[in-house]
């Protein structure tokens, strides 16, 4: 924490130069350092083996990645805090709280949170705290009264009125969560509450200063709904008859054609009451008043009835018809009430029985309940305080492991290198397949997304899913020892997690580059192998095929001589003609090709004298030169390119294409990828037995071998000899 010029140290890694984070102070110095010799400079908040809770505190602008100035800031305010810097190198936890520098007020004021902290947890006394035991926020605040959200809960009102109101305001109007983790109101809630209350109860109360509004007191909002059930149907009526009398001629139209009450004749209308609605309430006439006993629609009788005795009766006298100015001074009673539910607030407030709401319109309440929202919000600076205990206390926990895996990568080339130990935060876990062991797997969400990028990594990576009960996951696999051969997509593995679990691995896709020099070295004799393997099985293939088809012929043209014999025999009515005679034997045709495989085995017999013949001419220590010359020649070229390949190989593509910004060229060379991957031997010490009761037997043909070379030698010396 000063302005004076930090002195770095630096170690080698990788092909590249690496800055040392061993204390405190190198920690708090990285904002001196050139974010240029940073290893990495952004990584992903997903996919990483590392506390989520961390991650996602230092992530201050909620995007999913880490970037240097968060790092950085989050040092600095650590480092702020922390009396002895070299916590942050260790990674203190928990963390001592005399180590929190209380000279500062954001000092003093979280070390008094941190103790309030343990109070509540019941640890009252003890002198440190560690990350987990700020990370149950709900238990930590679970039995104070107040904590500073600005939120409260019926347990922070000591009188029982105000306890039932509060809970009366989460049941009608809604909540949001407390501290503690219980549902609460704040002062948004609370001012919805008394603003729907008092309006919904000055509604209620409209009609004790308008009477109009009840034109039947109690019996009006049965009235009106009897009403209002036939008020459409009633008008429709009405204006009929006007219609009619505008012009006589409408009349028929306007009560239903012929065509429809054939058609309603055709149905059985018990089942059809829509259609029988659908017609008049009543027969249409000019000026005719609407009747209320009879000769009334059926399918409305009913309600007429209700209107008749609820409404009509009540507020115009009893009658047998209603006239269209009789209708018109009904709906002119009911226009004030209409107009008044209208107006009625849409609440859940109405669910409260109304005494009850007016008592909650009329009392205190809202002052009260703002008072305790105003003395809970007044906590809000311990309570964030308490937030900063928990930053701090991750914070000094692992800021020091993971600068390790950002500004550099001694996690991953330095701690875990060959004792098969997990450290870096982009290893996911240790694969076991084809009897090797491979520690550098990584999160993968997108296969073919990740490939794309990863395979200018230049490593073997082979992409398996990974299954336990029901959860799945992919990985990236390096293989950087060893050979290729069994590698093949559906081959099954076991991958064990950072937690120890075990998965069910099969390779889906591979990525495939040289894995190892003696990989390169044997991979042209082995491509020979199968190129003369897969000849022979050409070959042996076609000649089993022309056996087959000539066993075939050879029986079909029996069968036909057969049948001709039979067709030529004395008695029979007609003969078929003979079959051709075969054809004669072509010895001109035979002798060429004997003298064409002559001359090829002779060409080639040539030729290996003449190679046997030079070799058996070099001196003793000449030959083993030669053949390892030969050798050297077959498997040059496919080494030096495996070497230069090898030597290139890079994890950044492969960090890179999970989101990271690495900012070096990471090598993975041969000796380091030997550490990467292990190859099953057998335990120091283990005993052996070298017999095996189902060895295939072995057959002398290097006796025989040897037996052709002296054959070939001794014709070349016979030969020589006569020349001379």
């Amino acid at each position: 924490m000063t302005d004076k010029k930090h002195t770095w140290r630096f170690f080698r890694a990788g092909g590249f130069d690496q800055v040392r984070l061993d204390t405190g102070a190198d920690l708090l110095a990285l904002d001196q350092l050139d974010q240029k010799l940073w290893v990495a400079l952004s990584c992903p908040t997903q996919g990483m083996e590392f506390d989520p809770r961390t991650l996602a505190l230092l992530d201050s602008d909620g995007d999913g990645h880490i970037r240097a100035p968060e790092l950085i800031a989050a040092l600095k305010w650590t480092g702020s805090l922390l009396k002895d810097h070299d916590l942050l190198a260790a990674g203190a936890d928990p963390l001592p709280l005399a180590a929190i520098d209380d000279a500062s007020e954001e000092g003093r004021q979280l070390l008094a949170s941190a103790r309030e902290i343990l109070k509540n947890l019941g640890r009252e006394g003890s002198d440190a705290i560690s990350a987990a035991d700020t990370s149950d926020s709900a238990h930590i605040f679970a039995q104070t009264q107040f904590n500073g959200d600005g939120v409260i809960t019926v347990a922070s009102a000591d009188d029982d009125g105000l306890k039932q109101l509060i809970g009366e305001i989460v049941e009608h109007a809604g909540s949001v969560p407390d501290r503690s983790g219980e549902p609460g109101i704040d002062q948004d809630i609370l001012e919805r509450f008394f603003a729907d209350a008092r309006a919904l109860a000055d509604w209620r109360n409209a009609p004790q200063g308008d009477a109009a509004l009840l034109p039947l007191g109690a019996a009006t909002e049965g009235a009106f709904a009897a009403f209002a059930a036939v008020r459409t149907k009633i008008d429709d009526y009405f204006t009929r008859c006007r219609l009619a009398a505008f012009d006589p001629r409408a009349g028929a139209a306007l009560n239903g054609s012929e065509e429809s009450f054939l058609a309603l004749a055709a149905k059985n209308l018990a089942h059809c009451p829509e259609d029988v609605a659908a017609l008049p309430i009543a027969y249409v006439e000019a000026n005719r008043a609407l009747p209320l006993d009879d000769a009334l629609n059926p399918a409305w009788s009913a309600a007429i009835s209700a209107l008749r005795s609820e409404a009509v009766a009540p507020l115009l006298g009893d009658r047998d018809s209603l006239s269209a100015a009789d209708w018109s001074a009904l709906c002119a009673r009911f226009a004030a009430h209409e107009a008044w539910r209208a107006a009625r607030v849409d609440t859940p407030l109405a669910a409260i029985d109304e005494a009850r709401l007016q008592e909650i319109a009329a009392g205190d309440g809202l002052a009260l309940i703002g008072a305790l929202i105003a003395r809970d919000k007044a906590l809000e600076g311990e309570a964030n305080a308490i937030e900063a205990v928990e930053r701090l206390a991750h914070y000094a926990r692992d800021l020091g492991a993971l600068a390790n895996n950002f500004v550099s990568f001694r996690d991953f080339y330095v701690t875990s290198k060959g004792n098969g130990h997990l450290r870096a935060v982009f290893q996911a876990g240790t694969l076991f397949l084809d009897g090797r062991s491979c520690n550098l797997c990584v999160h993968v969400l997108d296969a073919a997304k990740h490939a794309a990028l990863a395979t200018l990594s230049g490593v073997y990576l082979a992409y398996c899913d990974c299954v336990r009960g029901g959860e799945k996951m992919t990985i990236a696999a390096a293989f950087t020892a060893g050979d290729a051969d069994q590698l093949m997509v559906g081959r099954n593995g076991v991958f064990y997690d950072r937690d120890g679990k075990d998965w069910d691995a099969t390779i889906t896709k591979l990525i495939e580059h040289p894995i190892s020099i003696r990989q390169a070295f044997w991979t042209p004799y082995k491509k020979l192998v199968r190129l003369v393997g897969e000849q022979f099985q050409k070959f042996a293939a076609a000649r089993a095929k022309a056996a087959d088809d000539m066993t075939a012929s050879g029986v079909l043209d029996a069968q036909k001589k057969a049948e001709a014999a039979k067709a030529a025999a004395p008695g029979t009515p007609t003969a078929a003609a003979p079959a051709g005679a075969p054809a004669p034997f072509d010895v001109a045709k035979f002798a060429g090709i004997f003298a064409a495989i002559g001359l090829a085995v002779g060409a080639l017999g040539t030729a290996l004298a003449a190679v046997v013949t030079g070799f058996l001419g070099l001196r003793w220590w000449q030959m083993p030169l030669a053949v390892g010359g030969l050798m050297l020649m077959i498997s040059g070229p496919s080494m030096a390119l495996a070497w230069f390949k090898l030597r290139n190989r890079n994890l950044g593509p492969i960090l890179d294409a999970n989101g990271w910004a690495v900012n070096a060229r990471a090598r993975i060379n041969i000796p380091f990828g030997t550490s990467l991957t292990h190859l099953a031997k057998l335990p120091e010490g283990a005993e052996r037995s070298l017999a095996d009761p189902y060895a295939e037997k072995k057959k002398p043909w290097g006796f025989y071998l040897f037996l052709l070379v002296l054959a070939v030698a001794l014709l070349v010396w016979a030969v020589r000899s006569a020349g001379q």
